[in-house]
């Protein structure tokens, strides 16, 4: 499975927000002109972010997004479903049943098949790992440097 870039950019702006003073809303031109994206393309990424419950929007001259929660209750997989949606990435087609398996009794395919219950247990896996790590942690973790970085970039 490959993840859009969005969730990248997702996951690098929320890491910022974390950062920066909670509760103050940063408007998206600004968090786009840090990693020198074009705003339109950020903001379709933040309103997922919005409509995932993980950022707050706010209009006006002081407007702009903050996290909706702590940086220690928002986890790497509420970004990731927040804009890549919920589903899983394998998705059985029962082609079991066709070809030789056509006459098969029905009875047979009441269980999934192994392919079917191994990709879902490994994607339980990575979801289970990702649910782990908060963005406070992913905020932690950073250089001291890139964290002043960003404070001043932004107060500026």
């Amino acid at each position: 499975m490959r993840m859009s870039e969005g969730v990248e950019w997702g996951l690098h702006c929320c890491v910022t927000l974390a950062w920066l003073e909670a509760g103050t809303p940063v408007p998206t031109a600004r968090l786009a002109a840090q990693y020198e994206l074009p705003p339109p393309y950020l903001s379709k990424c933040l309103q997922a972010l919005v409509r995932g419950g993980i950022l707050v929007s706010s209009a006006g001259k002081k407007g702009g997004v903050r996290l909706a929660r702590p940086p220690t209750e928002i986890s790497l997989l509420d970004v990731v479903l927040a804009i890549e949606g919920s589903d899983y990435a394998f998705r059985c087609n029962e082609i079991r049943q066709r070809g030789m398996g056509s006459s098969a009794p029905a009875s047979d395919f009441l269980q999934p098949c192994a392919i079917a219950a191994a990709m879902h247990e490994a994607e339980r896996g990575w979801r289970k790992e990702l649910a782990k790590t908060s963005l406070a942690d992913l905020a932690s973790s950073a250089p001291r440097k890139a964290v002043d970085s960003t404070r001043h970039f932004f107060a500026s």
